[in-house]
């Protein structure tokens, strides 16, 4: 069932708050990840990092689609979507590979630790909104980047796994592992926005 004219353009409002919140707190996070990868040398964080460039394309791409209408106007926006999933996927494959082959050793910081812990949590209250809204709202591109979102949490939480078992209990490996978790859902997302649309 479609809302009203008035409900829809709120939960339309809504949807773009959303977006441009994740748009800016990601905008941040680029700068932040690539100091601390830098310093760091950590592939998790650089993956992250990346990640956070391609949920920056995945809020532009869904503020563009949520200021028109259109299945063909849809469908671009989550191939575009799925396509970014596949670039950082393919380039952290790359990365956590060399990373284990090497014996490259990632040193842990507690700005790496609390950034990762402060965006999980950030990511999944914008996923669970995001989700909400685009249901309510019978938006596929809303509610798939809310899964995008919500995966970005996830990841969070993984390279936090992965940089907490570093500092604490030395496993080296343990980061370039949190790498090929983001790998793992990154082609898994993109196949699923991918027969979606």
């Amino acid at each position: 069932m479609k809302p009203s004219a008035p409900t829809a353009e709120r939960l339309l409002r809504r949807g773009r708050s959303l977006e441009w919140v994740t748009l800016l707190w990601n905008v941040v996070a680029v700068l932040v990840l690539a100091v601390l990868a830098l310093t760091t040398t950590s592939v998790a964080l650089a993956g992250f990092g990346l990640d956070s460039l391609i949920e920056i394309a995945a809020s532009t791409v869904v503020l563009w689609e949520l200021s028109g209408t259109g299945e063909e106007r849809q469908r671009r926006a989550l191939r575009l979507i799925a396509f970014a999933f596949l670039a950082l996927g393919t380039y952290l494959l790359v990365q956590s590979t060399v990373a284990l082959a090497t014996g490259h050793r990632a040193e842990p910081t507690a700005g790496g630790i609390a950034w990762t812990a402060v965006t999980a949590v950030v990511m999944f209250l914008l996923a669970a909104g995001k989700r909400r809204t685009g249901r309510a709202l019978g938006n596929p591109v809303l509610e798939t980047e809310g899964r995008v979102t919500f995966i970005d949490g996830v990841l969070a939480t993984a390279v936090l796994l992965g940089l907490v078992l570093n500092a604490m209990a030395g496993w080296w490996w343990a980061d370039p592992v949190a790498g090929y978790v983001i790998v793992v859902y990154a082609f898994r997302e993109a196949v699923a926005v991918l027969r979606a649309g």
